[in-house]
C-alpha cells in the first residue's frame, strides 16, 4: 500500500518538475522552398473514401489558435458546457488534437493556462481554467496507466473480470451501436456526429462506452478499436484505460450505467442534436423525441417517422438490460473478483489522492469512483 501511494507521490512530482519550466522557445527556421510536383489525390493512392466531412484539421497554427480563442473567452462556461453535446462543441478546449498530434505541447499549454489565472480576472473565469487544469493532469495520470502496464491495450485491468463478456457478445447489438442504429435516438445522435466530425465531448463517450458495456453487453475491445478509428484525437494511453473504467473492469471504480434516456433529457431537453443528426426524427414532437417508439401510430405517421420502417425499433429494453446487467455484474465479482488482485490493481493505478485517503482508513475495500468533476476530459 505505502508502496504505491509513494509511487503515485512520485509521478506528481515528476508532473510539476517536467511542466514547470517555462516551454521551449520555438525554433526560428528559414523557409524551405520546396517544389512538390504533381500531388496524386486519395482516388489515385487508392484510400478509402473519407466518410468524416467535418473532421477537425490539425497543425500547429490550428492549435495555437484554438489555445488562443479559449483563453480569449471561448472557454467561459466550460466547467458547465463541456456535458452537453451541445454546448461541448465550442466549450470544450477543442485542443486534444494538437495535444494527442504534438502539435501543441501540455507544458506550454498548462503555461498558458497559469499565466492566464495568475493575471486576474480576464475573459475566462478562474474556475473554467483551474478546471481545465485537473483535466490536463488527469490526462498524464491516465497516459501513465498504459506506460506502466501496456497489456491493458488488450487485456482486462483486472484479470478477475476475464470471461465477464467474452462469450456473449452479439454481433447484430455490435453492428446497431457502430452505425448509430440502437433505436435510442440520443446515443445514436452522438454516434453519427461522431463518424461526420470525428470528436465527441468526454461524457457522450462514456455514454457510448456504457451503453455498449450494460445494455448491449458488448466485451470492450471491439467497440474501443471501433471508437478508436473514429475519434480524430485517439490518444490511446487516455482511450483504453477510459474505456476499461466506464466498462466496468478495473476492479477499482464503481460501474457508472448511463440511463440513455435520462441523459438525453438532461443533455439534449428540446432534442435539438438528436433532430440535426437523425433527420428522419424532425417531425417527431418534443414530448416523443426522446422515446419516438412510444408513439402511437397515428401519431408516428403524422410525424413521418414510423417506427420499424423510418427509424428502427430499441434493440433491447434499455432499463431491463440495465438491470440484467447489474445482477451479472454483482454476480460474477462475488464469484471471480479477488481481493488481492483489486489491490494490486489500485496500487498500480489508483490516484493518489484516493491511496492516501485509504491509507488512512486503513481499509482493504476499493477506492470510491473519482467524482463527476474530476473526470479526465478528452477535451
Amino acid at each position: 500500500m505505502q508502496r504505491g501511494l509513494r509511487r503515485r507521490e512520485g509521478w506528481a512530482r515528476e508532473w510539476e518538475r517536467r511542466l514547470s519550466p517555462a516551454p521551449l522557445a520555438e525554433p526560428a527556421l528559414a523557409p524551405l522552398a520546396v517544389e512538390p510536383g504533381q500531388i496524386p489525390d486519395s482516388q489515385a493512392l487508392g484510400m478509402a473514401h473519407d466518410d468524416c466531412p467535418g473532421r477537425q484539421h490539425g497543425g500547429r497554427r490550428r492549435g495555437q489558435r484554438a489555445l488562443a480563442t479559449f483563453l480569449a473567452g471561448r472557454g467561459a462556461g466550460y466547467m458547465r458546457g463541456m456535458s452537453s453535446p451541445l454546448s461541448a462543441q465550442t466549450r470544450c478546449s477543442r485542443f486534444s488534437v494538437a495535444l494527442a498530434t504534438g502539435a501543441l505541447s501540455l507544458r506550454e499549454v498548462v503555461h498558458a493556462v497559469r499565466t492566464q489565472g495568475e493575471a486576474g480576472p480576464g475573459p475566462v473565469p478562474l474556475r473554467d481554467l483551474v478546471s481545465l487544469e485537473k483535466r490536463l493532469h488527469w490526462h498524464c495520470h491516465f497516459i501513465q496507466k498504459l506506460e506502466s502496464e501496456p497489456e491493458i491495450e488488450f487485456r482486462n485491468v483486472h484479470r478477475g473480470f476475464d470471461g465477464l463478456r467474452e462469450d456473449d457478445f452479439r454481433r447484430d447489438w455490435f453492428d446497431a451501436w457502430a452505425g448509430g442504429e440502437t433505436g435510442w435516438p440520443f446515443v445514436d445522435a452522438c454516434l453519427r456526429s461522431l463518424r461526420a466530425t470525428g470528436w465527441i465531448n468526454f461524457r457522450m463517450r462514456a455514454m457510448l462506452v456504457s451503453v455498449a458495456s450494460y445494455q448491449l453487453w458488448l466485451h470492450w475491445p471491439e467497440p474501443a478499436h471501433h471508437l478508436a478509428r473514429l475519434f480524430t484525437d485517439y490518444e490511446p494511453g487516455i482511450h483504453y484505460p477510459q474505456v476499461q473504467m466506464q466498462a466496468g473492469v478495473t476492479g477499482i471504480n464503481i460501474p457508472r450505467m448511463y440511463n440513455p434516456i435520462k441523459q438525453s433529457q438532461d443533455q439534449d431537453p428540446r432534442g435539438e442534436f438528436i433532430r440535426h443528426w437523425l433527420p428522419e426524427l424532425a417531425g417527431v414532437p418534443d414530448d416523443w423525441i426522446h422515446t419516438p417508439w412510444l408513439m402511437g401510430g397515428a401519431h408516428q405517421r403524422s410525424a413521418g417517422a414510423v417506427i420499424g420502417r423510418d427509424y428502427p425499433a430499441p434493440v433491447r429494453d434499455h432499463e431491463q438490460a440495465a438491470r440484467e446487467a447489474r445482477a451479472r455484474l454483482t454476480a460474477w465479482k462475488r464469484q471471480h473478483v479477488e481481493r488481492e488482485e483489486s489491490r494490486r490493481v489500485f496500487e498500480k493505478h489508483g490516484s493518489r489522492a484516493r491511496q492516501r485517503k485509504r491509507g488512512n482508513r486503513r481499509k482493504p475495500e476499493p477506492a470510491p469512483p473519482v467524482p463527476t468533476a474530476l473526470q479526465p476530459d478528452l477535451f
